[in-house]
């Protein structure tokens, strides 16, 4: 078995920082993007909005960094145990915030097909439920960085109510199409945006059992019923 030195411990200890400051780096930037692109939403702002589908470049360029640095301190440095456990959950959010990214763009492209009354309910649910599915993103990764378990289930509690937002907006959207044919496709863009704020409350779910795992060497108790078994990809 490799035995490790308090020089090769501190190695490692350094290369874990500085991938977790690029993660937050990388959730920092993807709540900024989502946050904007709902502004961009809601105020048809369509020439801010083609920015934050060019920046999304700048999430995918940190994920391959990450990605390279974790490959590299597998193999230089071996891990075991939590470490191991720190190292690979480390590499899957990378992926995971990196496609938090992709929605905020989604996002972004819509807005050039939008052209919704601003007071329409749909529209004024989605940025509140945008707001709370982003924080989950946060606070998920500040789990992360402290390897806090119990806070990592308190995110994964929280999805249910971004779900109830998506369930209100689609029932609300069906009604609307219903009652004014004419609006079809535009209530279609708006329910793609709920769908995609919808998967971001679900991807902070499943970093937030991946922060579980790396933390305790367990996994989560039931998240939530996995999703209720809704069987989401």
């Amino acid at each position: 078995m490799q035995q490790q030195t308090g020089h090769t411990l501190k190695a490692f200890d350094e290369d874990i920082e500085h991938l977790r400051g690029l993660i937050t780096e990388m959730g920092q930037l993807a709540h900024a993007a989502i946050r904007e692109a709902m502004r961009c939403l809601v105020e048809g702002d369509v020439v801010a909005a083609a920015k934050v589908v060019e920046d999304d470049k700048k999430i995918d360029a940190l994920e391959i960094e990450a990605e390279k640095r974790v490959v590299r301190l597998i193999a230089l440095r071996a891990p075991m145990a939590g470490d191991l456990r720190d190292a690979v959950a480390a590499l899957k959010i990378s992926g995971v915030v990196e496609r938090i990214g992709d929605y905020a763009k989604n996002i972004a492209k819509r807005v050039p097909l939008l052209d919704v009354p601003s007071n329409m309910e749909p529209l004024s649910l989605l940025p509140e439920m945008a707001r709370i599915a982003t924080q989950m993103v946060t606070d998920v990764l500040t789990a992360f960085v402290e390897r806090d378990a119990e806070a990592a289930v308190d995110v994964c509690a929280r999805d249910r109510t971004v779900d109830d937002f998506f369930d209100s907006v689609f029932r609300t959207l069906l009604t609307h199409m219903m009652e004014n044919p004419q609006t079809i496709g535009q209530s279609a863009h708006l329910l793609f945006v709920a769908k995609n704020l919808e998967r971001v409350g679900d991807h902070a779910t499943n970093i937030a059992e991946m922060v579980y795992y790396a933390a305790t060497g367990d996994h989560m108790a039931d998240p939530i019923a996995r999703k209720r078994k809704k069987g989401k990809a």
